[in-house]
């Protein structure tokens, strides 16, 4: 059996390259935008996907925030943004931004977006 690949060299690939602001900054109480937008040499495919993780400064633990799949967005439901998150991104134009609303202390750390556009 072979695979997708020639025979006689390494599989083509793709890549995706996602770019962020490297700091926002907000004040508690207010709103703040991360910007996610990516650029991708390939068409977007439905099953497009864009994670938000988040890493409390001083935590060596991410957790996952927000997931957008299959055409829908799933926000956090339980943890501490809970109710004060939006989804303002839009994959056919290569956003996957979103909105984190009433900020607080807490909220400092590092957010990581993270997208796949399979295959």
């Amino acid at each position: 059996l072979t695979g997708l690949c020639p025979l006689a060299g390494p599989c083509p690939t793709s890549s995706i390259h996602v770019y962020t602001q490297r700091e926002v900054y907000g004040t508690v109480g207010s709103h703040v935008t991360l910007s996610c937008s990516f650029w991708s040499s390939e068409w977007i495919s439905e099953d497009i996907s864009i994670t938000w993780h988040f890493q409390a400064e001083g935590s060596r633990d991410s957790i996952s925030i927000f997931h957008y799949a299959k055409g829908q967005p799933y926000i956090d439901d339980v943890g501490t943004f809970k109710e004060r998150m939006e989804w303002v991104g839009n994959p056919h134009r290569k956003d996957g931004s979103i909105v984190i609303h009433n900020l607080d202390y807490t909220d400092n750390g590092t957010f990581t977006c993270d997208v796949k556009n399979p295959p």
